[in-house]
């Protein structure tokens, strides 16, 4: 029964595709913080330059 269990694969798709969408979500978190922190330094250096 064990062996059995082993060789069983029912629900192996389900499980590869939810590790794919997680780590393609955190590379999506990732894109989206390192964008706004780079729109967040562009501003400021904006600022000495319009405040003249």
């Amino acid at each position: 029964m064990f062996w059995k269990f082993l060789r069983d694969e029912h629900g192996a798709t389900a499980i590869e595709y939810s590790l794919i969408a997680g780590f393609i979500a955190l590379a999506i978190i990732y894109a989206v913080g390192m964008t706004g922190q780079r729109l967040v330094e562009l501003f400021e250096s904006l600022l000495p330059a319009l405040s003249r």
